[in-house]
């Protein structure tokens, strides 16, 4: 007995060691300044900047300087600062909201410092007027590209499953679904759909994953009104190609109603499928 003993102890030392040791080749640690006042801030900075197994902020009120420290599969510095300049307070990354600044509390409102908003150099007029025009053109490109789409198709796809009420495709699309909101590349989000979007994050993934661990049609559509409350939430303020119809059916959620959204008016109604196909109507339409 003794002997298995040391085994067992053995074998979970060397776990922990593994599992130290995989941490320790992840994490990074980089000191950067934050600007604010006072031990309120303080605590509002590092709510925000920490994510249990992701990210820890350590902010001193008197040098201004955070220790950040994370996990660079799962996280980024500039993410981490992302969040804390949505809550109030600058960095020499991102700035905060005007407005979100000015609703600071007055003993967390700092002086804030002049800081040149990052933009595209201008062409030099000695470039060619067909290179001119093709920079342009990419910069429109790029410009106009929504880094949400993606994320916007995978939701239809699982919405006209719902529809042909075919559970087994609702479930296969709701996985690709759950990889683009993981994909979502936050930095290319403007600071306005980046709050939008850190808002409903965790509920968009419950309820992707939700979809797609069942076969269940009835279960995928508890989840799926939710689940288009929330991208209606991101969808609305995101800038859109074509327009998209917010779409509503009384009977749906046990007859509290629930919406969806569609890329055509036609109702078509993902609650009930063929039992009520047309059962609904348009109730906002959403433009680009």
């Amino acid at each position: 007995m003794k002997s298995i003993s040391k085994i067992l102890v053995a074998i979970i030392v060397l776990l922990s060691f593994v599992s130290c040791n995989a941490q320790t080749k992840n994490q990074k640690t980089e000191i950067v300044k934050i600007y604010g006042n006072c031990g309120m801030c303080e605590s509002t900075i590092e709510k925000a900047g920490n994510l249990k197994n992701q990210s820890n902020v350590d902010w001193n009120k008197e040098t201004k300087m955070a220790t950040i420290s994370y996990d660079s599969l799962k996280t980024s510095k500039e993410e981490i600062l992302k969040r804390i300049a949505l809550v109030g307070y600058d960095s020499d990354t991102f700035l905060a909201p005007n407005d979100t600044y000015s609703n600071l509390p007055s003993c967390c409102q700092y002086e804030r410092a002049k800081q040149v908003v990052a933009k595209t150099e201008e062409p030099k007029m000695e470039m060619a007027t067909n290179d001119h025009s093709m920079h342009s053109n990419k910069m429109d490109e790029m410009q106009d590209a929504n880094p949400l789409s993606a994320v916007y198709n995978s939701y239809f796809a699982v919405k006209d499953a719902l529809v042909k009420t075919d559970g087994t495709t609702a479930s296969t699309s709701a996985k690709t679904l759950f990889t683009e909101i993981n994909n979502v590349n936050m930095n290319n989000l403007s600071m306005e759909v980046h709050m939008a979007w850190m808002k409903v994050l965790e509920n968009l993934k419950e309820d992707a994953e939700h979809i797609a661990d069942t076969k269940d049609v009835s279960h995928q559509r508890d989840h799926f009104t939710s689940l288009s409350k929330n991208i209606y939430e991101v969808m609305k303020i995101s800038k859109q190609d074509t327009p998209t119809y917010y779409q509503f059916c009384p009977m749906a959620n046990d007859g509290k109603g629930a919406n969806w959204l569609s890329k055509e008016n036609a109702i078509k109604n993902p609650y009930y499928g063929s039992q009520m196909l047309s059962c609904g109507k348009t109730v906002e339409t959403i433009k680009k």
